[in-house]
């Protein structure tokens, strides 16, 4: 595969967190088609191919174990497991939930990479991909937990990019996407959450996907410890004296 290449090597070994929701579903299969082995986890009484509680330290280290070891190895992980479903105002944030938001965001992308070092460190090529959001990087009122998570993860990226040399560690950071609870809101409160996006739309699933795999892709080798922003263009100034 030549070195400018926009997708994985054909026969890359992907673990997958997240595998049975919406983005990591499309990720999964999009990596097949392009050659990948994938292992997917995700939560038991899902269809994932092994099933954990990944905010459970030994489950997630089983887990990513018997991955690796299904796969014959490790060349990419994809940190995509999540919740985004705490919200409460910050002056009455329930502790106990806004530590859960910490440990399932933040502490079980850590416990996964971890565990996945020693066969990573061994692999072609090794890349590991982490969600975060633009909620780490903007804030997000009614979820302190969910963006506190997120920024850590950011901290997470460009420590382990830092530290882990031989591995490129990468976060992709999206703002909404076309996923089924998205897609499930209601469309008053979706618009107005676009009205500070000027491509006035949420990102598809494709979009998300494609970056995913542009970051495990040869051409992005020399990629290590960034955060690629997919939001649209919220974060520009949209006043003006033209308008």
């Amino acid at each position: 595969m030549p070195d400018w290449s926009t997708v994985p090597a054909a026969g890359s070994r992907v673990l997958v967190t997240g595998a049975a929701g919406g983005l990591g579903r499309a990720l999964s299969s999009v990596l097949v088609e392009v050659g990948a082995e994938v292992v997917g986890i995700d939560l038991p009484g899902t269809d994932a191919t092994v099933t954990a509680d990944l905010t459970d330290d030994d489950s997630a280290r089983r887990a990513v174990a018997d991955a690796a070891a299904r796969l014959g190895g490790l060349d990419a992980l994809v940190g995509a497991a999540g919740v985004v479903d705490t919200v409460h105002r910050a002056e009455t944030f329930p502790l106990t939930e806004f530590r859960g938001d910490i440990e399932a965001n933040l502490v079980a992308q850590f416990t996964v990479a971890q565990a996945a070092f020693p066969a990573l460190r061994e692999g072609h090529r090794p890349s590991i991909v982490l969600f975060s959001s633009v909620a780490g990087q903007d804030g997000l009122p009614g979820q302190a937990g969910y963006a506190a998570a997120k920024a850590g993860v950011l901290g997470l990226t460009r420590s382990l990019a830092a530290e882990w040399t031989g591995i490129r560690v990468n976060a992709v950071v999206p703002g909404l996407v076309a996923t089924p609870k998205v897609l499930a809101m209601p469309e008053a409160a979706r618009d107005r959450l676009l009205a500070g996006v000027p491509m006035r739309r949420v990102a598809s699933l494709a979009e998300v996907v494609g970056s995913v795999l542009y970051l495990l892709s040869p051409a992005a080798g020399y990629l290590t410890g960034q955060a690629l922003r997919l939001d649209g263009g919220a974060e520009l100034g949209q006043a003006g004296l033209h308008r």
